[in-house]
């Protein structure tokens, strides 16, 4: 069992911590990013609404693999800039991802009651501190089960690096099955994404009950 094991082990643990490297980067930087891009949407200024809702529109509306593809080839062969393997993956699924987090935030701000806005702006307080610490975080609580989602999906998108070369858990599983022609071990795959989805579950479902628990509170 162990010269088993031994034959791919070492390959799907560097998939899997490449995986996870993508996918930590990934969300550290497009989660708070996409607040900027949703509030730009919603600007009244319409430059700025124009660009970010174009932004927005065009990393949502093409394949994100055609986009590794525009970043790893487009760069270097039109403008001249050489981008290493591993920057390129992450810079595409930055944009990619925080055009998706764009749009929930957006959606998440619009939900709430117009009212809101108006009992703030009868009580002095200023545009900026109503969407600060009026809108923003009830907003924050209803976007949290689709932004959970999305960083599900990230799981699975990673393996669409592998189209590129870069080693992450569906690159590896393919050496790994090159390597020892034993097609089982893509069930071990298989495995690690869906331990990876159930941790991200299970600690979307303790957020929920927190904020859950957070507004019993405040209504009490």
């Amino acid at each position: 069992m162990s010269e088993y094991f031994s034959s791919f082990l070492p390959f799907m643990l560097e998939g899997t911590w490449r995986t996870l490297e993508v996918f930590v980067l990934t969300l550290l930087i497009s989660l708070p990013l996409g607040l900027p891009f949703a509030l730009g949407a919603l600007s009244k200024i319409k430059p700025l609404s124009f660009i970010c809702k174009v932004y927005v529109w065009i990393f949502r509306g093409t394949p994100l693999m055609l986009q590794l593809f525009f970043f790893y080839f487009f760069f270097p062969i039109v403008l001249h800039i050489e981008l290493a393997l591993f920057p390129t993956v992450i810079i595409t699924f930055v944009f990619n991802y925080s055009a998706y987090f764009a749009e929930i935030y957006r959606g998440g701000i619009n939900s709430i009651d117009r009212g809101q806005y108006e009992a703030a702006h009868a009580l002095g307080v200023p545009k900026s501190l109503t969407m600060k610490d009026i809108i923003l975080p009830q907003a924050m609580k209803n976007v949290l089960p689709p932004v959970v989602n999305e960083a599900i999906t990230l799981v699975k998108d990673t393996a669409l690096a592998s189209s590129l070369g870069f080693i992450e858990l569906m690159k590896a599983t393919n050496s790994a099955v090159n390597r020892t022609s034993d097609i089982s071990i893509f069930f071990w795959a298989a495995l690690i994404y869906l331990i990876m989805t159930f941790v991200l579950t299970v600690l979307a479902g303790r957020l929920e009950k927190y904020f859950a628990r957070y507004d019993a509170k405040e209504e009490w």
